[in-house]
């Protein structure tokens, strides 16, 4: 999804094959993605979405040090859901390791491979049993 801090901010759904950027959001303290030709949009991810990195991904873990992880894929997390005010959206890599998105570096080309998928819903409509045969 967005984030909390990022409510005021206008917002779009990611699609396959966006192209997205790590962006700082002005006047919030969060980071996100962002649509590389809206650099004002937060684009909002879907927990379970795929996306591909086009380079290691690099976060922030002090003020100043940044940190490589090893990885150019992962897939989108909401964590501490339980508690407001926090930050919730995350990237969990394949070795398990779990970073909120406002830690990773700015400026990282990512692309949305994959959303995840929609339980099907039914509807239980009384009137078709009735034309059941059997």
């Amino acid at each position: 999804m967005c984030d909390y801090s990022l409510h005021f901010v206008a917002s779009r759904p990611a699609r396959v094959g966006d192209k997205l950027v790590s962006t700082r959001f002005p006047q919030t303290i969060t980071r996100g993605f962002a649509s590389v030709g809206e650099p004002n949009v937060a684009v909002c991810l879907l927990p379970g979405t795929e996306l591909a990195f086009e380079k290691e991904v690099r976060c922030e873990t002090a003020f100043v040090f940044r940190s490589r992880l090893g990885h150019t894929v992962a897939k989108f997390r909401e964590i501490n859901k339980g508690q407001s005010n926090v930050h919730h959206d995350a990237l969990e890599f394949p070795d398990g390791k779990i970073v909120l998105l406002t830690h990773l570096c700015e400026g990282q080309h990512a692309t949305v491979l994959q959303l995840p998928a929609r339980p099907r819903v039914t509807v239980d409509d009384p009137q078709r049993h009735d034309s059941l045969v059997v």
